[in-house]
């Protein structure tokens, strides 16, 4: 008779332990030496195992998620998890404006970001997590809804167009729908912007 794999128990045991973690959208290593009840040196050395073995997925250094909760996530999900990656930054842009159903330009499995401190990519899980730097004038019209930081619709479309005029991004303008916003409070919000950005608007939108 074949004898019990002298791992397997030790195993199961963390497994159980991390069971904790199921329900939290991301977690650290602080986090899981917390709920297997070991010390933090160990947590790292099991986050890296676990990542290994497919148990965990790593977005970024000490960041993680069970892998098995991320294939469930659902957009908003995702969202909210742009948000943590970099701090702080907000959902803008195409991104934004797909979120309030103002695009048809659907980004599945790309999820753009404004951000203050640089402009990045992150890859994991199949998806791409974009960060534009915006100038700290700039960073402003966005609030937090259910925990998600996303920006107001008017101001999502003056950041793609801002993005578009530094040659960082491409937007179709005929799948956007500028009915849905406010025309009011979207020149409210120009006036913040460069003359550039006010003369593509103008030239693009008529505003």
């Amino acid at each position: 008779m074949a004898l019990p794999h002298p791992i397997k128990p030790f195993h199961d045991f963390f497994v159980m332990k991390l069971e904790k973690l199921k329900n939290r959208l991301f977690f650290t290593a602080q986090d899981a030496a917390q709920a297997a009840g070991i010390t933090l040196p160990s947590a790292h050395v099991l986050c890296s195992r676990y990542t290994r073995a497919g148990i965990f997925l790593r977005l970024k250094k000490n960041f993680y998620v069970i892998r098995n909760a991320w294939e469930r996530f659902d957009r908003t999900d995702m969202l909210k998890i742009a948000n943590y990656l970099q701090v702080p930054s907000y959902v803008s842009f195409t991104t934004a404006l797909s979120f309030y159903g103002i695009t048809t330009q659907v980004q599945r499995d790309w999820i753009e970001c404004a951000a203050t401190k640089r402009s990045t990519t992150i890859q994991a899980g199949g998806v791409t997590f974009r960060y534009h730097k915006l100038q700290k004038a700039l960073f402003f019209g966005f609030s937090r809804k259910d925990d998600l930081f996303i920006a107001a619709p008017e101001k999502a479309v003056l950041d793609a167009a801002y993005l578009e005029v530094l040659g960082s991004g491409a937007v179709d303008w005929h799948a956007v729908d500028l009915g849905k916003v406010d025309q009011g409070r979207l020149r409210e919000l120009l006036n913040a912007y460069p003359n550039k950005i006010k003369r593509k608007m103008a030239e693009t939108c008529g505003i």
